[in-house]
């Protein structure tokens, strides 16, 4: 197993650049695809914000100064990418971001890549309806599991108004879910 060190020195480089990008990717592929996943909903979407994620990482990896830990980096650079699509989609129908949001989660029992039931459909609608920010910390807290550490890393937020923001998104969702 190649070290986070050694594998940003060979991203860096111009001889080992393509070779070591193949093993960012095997690395980061699914924690990635995931987490793209759980903002823009769509497999189709998340396809294409994972692509644009990567042409960033390797068009900008020789700006990397290592201030964070690599995967804090990339997922910065997945998150800003997924909140860009969604933004620019929204642009394009003339409609708010958090409209589009809505759209997405509205067209997910379409979606074949979607295999959640009428539970997991209204915990994607109670998610939709929280603040920006809210909906980045739960979705990084609840489904993938990270450190309260490397949440504040990947959003360059303090541990203690990450945890605020995942505690007030928790009480929105139990709220929404409850109503009826």
């Amino acid at each position: 197993m190649i070290d986070e060190a050694q594998l940003i020195e060979q991203l860096k480089s111009k001889t080992h650049k393509e070779q070591a990008f193949k093993v960012l990717i095997t690395l980061y592929k699914e924690r990635l695809y995931w987490h793209i996943r759980h903002i823009v909903k769509s497999h189709d979407d998340t396809d294409d914000v994972l692509q644009n994620t990567y042409i960033k990482i390797y068009k900008n990896i020789h700006n990397f100064k290592g201030d964070s830990k690599l995967f804090s980096w990339v997922y910065r650079i997945a998150t800003n990418e997924s909140i860009t699509f969604i933004n620019q989609n929204a642009k394009k129908l003339q409609i708010t971001s958090e409209e589009a949001q809505l759209a997405a989660i509205n067209n997910l029992t379409s979606d074949v890549y979607f295999e959640g039931d009428a539970i997991q459909l209204k915990l994607q609608q109670a998610i939709a309806t929280l603040p920006e920010k809210q909906k980045l910390v739960f979705n990084m807290k609840y489904f993938q599991e990270l450190k309260y550490s490397e949440i504040s890393d990947i959003l360059e937020t303090s541990e203690g108004a990450l945890k605020a923001s995942y505690h007030i998104a928790v009480k929105k969702i139990e709220t929404y879910l409850t109503q009826d």
